[in-house]
């Protein structure tokens, strides 16, 4: 027989990811949580890879290697 009394309370809570899935379960924590990534966007459990363009980095990224890739092909083709 456990002990009485010194168990948490669990409460229904409502978990909502940034991508709109919502589901609820019991926790110890008073509230709603609310995530950044859960299973239904996360690449791991979709098999899909999303890009993120944070102020523009992936376009900084290809402007500054399409300068190499154009010398290498200009380079192979001499």
């Amino acid at each position: 027989m456990p002990k009485e009394a010194i168990h948490p309370d669990y409460h229904v809570t409502e978990v909502r990811c940034a991508c709109g899935n919502k589901f609820e379960t019991r926790s110890t924590h008073k509230g709603d949580i609310v995530l950044e990534i859960c299973n239904a966007c996360h690449p791991f459990f979709t098999g899909k890879q999303k890009m993120i363009d944070t102020a523009g980095r992936i376009e900084r990224f290809r402007r500054k290697y399409a300068k190499s890739d154009d010398a290498k092909t200009e380079a192979a083709a001499q």
